[in-house]
C-alpha cells in the first residue's frame, strides 16, 4: 500500500493509530512507516493534540496488577529491540490509565474521523457529556461553519412527560446560557451560536427541566444531570 500521496488515508490512519483501532500488522506497517516519515509524525502528533483533552473528562484510575505486567513486559520487548522511542509511545503509557469511559469517549470522536472529508474540516468542536458515573451519554459537535451543533444521544434516556433536558453553555466569566432542547434519543440538531469557542465556553451541561424549558433564561431551574469540556479539535 503507498500512502504517500494519499492526504486523507494519511490521515485517517493517523486518528485510528491514535484511538487505538488500528491493529496488529496494520498498526505495525503503520509504525515502519513512521520511522522515515516526519509529516506522517507530525499527522500523529496533531491527532493526539486533538483527542488526547477528552480523556481528562474521567477520572484516573489505578491500573491492575495484569496491566503492569502487560506494560512491563512490552517495555522488555522494546529495549530488546532497541526502537526509537516515539511521542505517541510515552502518551500511549501516560494515559492507559484512565478509566475505561475515556476510552470510550475517545472511540466515540472516531465517528468524525469515519466522516467525508468536509465533514471533518467543518466538526471544530466537541464535548462528551457524562452523569455523575463518569458514563459517557451524550456527544455535541460543533460545525461553526455550518453554524450548527448537533447532538448525539449514546445513551437513551428516560424522560417523563412533563419534563424536557435543556443544553447549557457555561462561559468563564458570564451566567449559562441556554442552546435549546434535547431529545431523550436520537440526533438534535441546534443553532451553534458565534460566541462559543472553547476559550470562553469551557463546558456544557444538560439539565433536567419542566416541560418547554427553564423559565429563567440564565440559568437551570433544575438538576443538572450531565457534563462535560467543551473542545478544539
Amino acid at each position: 500500500m503507498n500512502i504517500q500521496h494519499n492526504e486523507t488515508l494519511r490521515e485517517k490512519l493517523a486518528s485510528e493509530y491514535v484511538l487505538g483501532t488500528l491493529k496488529d500488522g496494520a498498526r505495525r506497517r503503520f509504525e515502519s512507516w513512521l520511522n522515515g516519515d516526519a509529516a506522517l509524525r507530525r499527522a500523529v502528533a496533531e491527532w493526539q493534540d486533538r483527542l488526547y483533552p477528552l480523556a481528562e473528562l474521567a477520572p484516573a484510575a489505578i491500573p491492575s496488577a495484569q496491566v503492569w505486567r502487560a506494560i512491563e513486559k512490552r517495555l522488555n520487548q522494546q529495549e530488546t529491540m532497541q526502537q526509537p522511542r516515539w511521542r505517541e509511545r510515552l502518551d500511549f503509557w501516560r494515559y492507559l490509565g484512565m478509566a475505561s469511559s475515556a476510552v470510550a469517549a475517545l472511540l466515540l470522536v472516531v465517528l468524525l474521523v469515519r466522516q467525508p472529508q468536509g465533514d471533518i474540516a467543518a466538526a471544530s468542536y466537541v464535548a462528551v457529556l457524562s452523569d455523575n458515573n463518569a458514563q459517557t451519554v451524550m456527544v455535541v459537535t460543533g460545525h461553526p461553519q455550518r453554524h450548527q451543533m448537533t447532538i448525539k444521544m449514546v445513551t437513551p434516556q428516560q424522560l417523563a412527560d412533563d419534563k424536557s433536558l435543556e443544553l447549557w453553555a457555561l462561559p468563564k466569566d458570564d451566567a449559562p446560557r441556554s442552546l435549546g432542547l434535547l431529545a431523550a434519543n436520537g440526533v438534535v440538531t441546534l443553532t451553534l451560536p458565534d460566541n462559543m469557542p472553547p476559550n470562553a465556553v469551557p463546558a456544557l451541561a444538560v439539565s433536567l427541566e419542566p416541560k418547554g424549558g427553564s423559565p429563567n433564561p440564565n440559568a437551570p431551574s433544575g438538576p443538572v444531570l450531565y457534563k462535560g469540556a467543551w473542545v478544539q479539535i
